[in-house]
């Protein structure tokens, strides 16, 4: 059980991962709100071993492993310890407060765009490359206040803006249709989610590939994968380049990163359908397998909303012309795209993180398979701490996000080591994870001796951490 001593730190420190070591002992984890995992068919068996040495049992049964060669013990708190170390404030939501985020970043964009707009002239700039420098660097500040803003309508979408439902809905479809996301769509998807984060068959976002998929993608056999070649460096760039464009559009166009499982949707409407192109998963057709028959409506207003936004587009494309839409809109659209993927990739993706099959999975193990991290100014204050306080989302998502740092410090001495945080190095640090979370974390396979259990951890064909198994 982890230790409940109150933690010596400040609201701002966090606990490294990667210096953490783990014990043997694979405890199971109490009180899901949802499924509760069955007893894996090794614990069966050793209940049945009364007269045998529990020592001498740890002895030969099979290590879980995570990427970083570390042990893993499966967490063993309850979500009602969690909700109970949180500080009942924290779970106090101001619609006057969130209101005054909005028109901070709403500001903050008019603001950017009237200064470049007058000032980043022909006239005033005679010199086109200084004027291509000085609107890039526009881009890239609209980019940051406009994720600013898309998570404000993230926390609208999980009810955490403030105690109206009819307000949190409003802002958040206003915000996320004039950023291009289907907010109903999405935030019905997000839910889901929530309620099954590292679930194998159930999660929507950033599940990973088994062995057999990444192989498969790569042109290789199985049993090939643990001989092949390291991938070269260029080839990891092109990849993360790639999903950093693409990513986003790809999810909400494909489901690409969802579970495929769709013949298993209740009614029926995943028959016949996958991800992919032209595969009936998307986050626009009402039809699609990832909604229910009484989403339909939502679903059609979250179209509504990208049809507004998308006419207003046209209309200043037709009498200002489309150069000027794609510097003044377009670019900072796809600046907005890569940090909400990186942010997400960067939160579900890490050599530390298990992943559950269903028989193992719960929702107090699932929600701590998320990680916090740092990325300074920005993250804390741009982008409203998504980055630093997610683990403490995952267990309650209504907990704002100005008081998402004293509850992510309350549930510390709760979590003890299955708290994750890589901190290292700052926001220098959190760019630099991408690279290393794309060398690291290939595909997801149970540890050598240990198939049954029903955990996973990344593996990887660059000979870092803990090698594939052989097969």
């Amino acid at each position: 059980m982890a230790s409940t001593a109150l933690p010596r730190n400040t609201l701002l420190r966090r606990t490294i991962t990667t210096d953490s070591t783990f014990s043997s002992n694979a405890n199971s984890a109490n009180a899901s709100p949802t499924d509760s995992p069955s007893h894996s068919a090794s614990s069966t068996s050793l209940s049945s071993l009364g007269s045998v040495n529990e020592e001498d049992i740890s002895t030969t049964r099979a290590k879980l492993l995570d990427t970083y060669g570390n042990e893993f013990e499966l967490p063993d708190f309850t979500i009602k310890q969690i909700r109970d170390a949180i500080p009942a404030h924290c779970m106090e939501r101001s619609g006057a407060r969130g209101l005054a985020y909005v028109a901070r970043d709403v500001a903050s964009l008019a603001i950017t765009f009237l200064i470049f707009h007058n000032s980043v002239t022909p006239e005033n700039v005679p010199s086109y490359a200084a004027r291509f420098a000085l609107w890039s660097l526009y881009t890239f500040v609209q980019g940051l206040f406009g994720t600013g803003l898309w998570v404000l309508a993230h926390e609208c979408g999980h009810q955490s803006f403030s105690p109206s439902k009819t307000l949190n809905d409003t802002v958040g479809w206003i915000c996320h249709s004039a950023l291009l996301v289907p907010y109903f769509s999405w935030k019905i998807s997000h839910g889901k989610h929530h309620k099954a984060t590292g679930h194998l068959e159930r999660d929507m976002v950033f599940v990973p590939k088994d062995r057999e998929q990444y192989a498969s993608r790569m042109g290789y056999l199985v049993h090939e994968l643990s001989e092949v070649v390291e991938e070269t460096p260029i080839a990891t760039a092109l990849h993360m380049i790639a999903q950093q464009l693409l990513g986003w559009i790809m999810y909400i166009t494909t489901n690409v990163t969802g579970h495929n499982q769709h013949e298993r949707q209740s009614e029926g409407r995943g028959k016949g359908k996958s991800n992919g192109f032209f595969g009936g998963v998307n986050h626009f057709n009402p039809s699609s397998p990832l909604y229910e028959a009484k989403d339909e409506k939502l679903i059609l207003l979250s179209d509504l909303g990208l049809a507004i936004t998308a006419g207003v587009l046209i209309a200043i494309g037709k009498n200002f012309g489309w150069a000027n839409v794609a510097v003044w809109y377009g670019v900072p659209y796809l600046w907005v795209n890569h940090w909400l993927v990186a942010i997400t990739y960067l939160q579900h993706t890490d050599p530390s993180l298990p992943h559950y099959e269903p028989h193992a999975w719960n929702f107090a193990r699932g929600a701590a398979a998320t990680i916090d991290r740092e990325f300074g100014f920005v993250g804390r204050h741009l982008m409203h701490g998504i980055v630093e306080t997610h683990v403490l989302h995952h267990y309650v998502s209504t907990i704002p996000f100005y008081h998402a740092d004293e509850a992510t410090e309350a549930i510390k001495p709760i979590m003890g080591k299955h708290y994750r945080s890589d901190v290292k190095d700052g926001p220098i640090g959190f760019l630099k994870s991408m690279y290393k979370s794309a060398r690291w974390c290939q595909w997801i396979e149970p540890c050598e001796g240990a198939e049954k259990e029903g955990v996973l951890f990344f593996r990887n064909r660059n000979g870092l951490g803990v090698p594939p198994q052989k097969i």
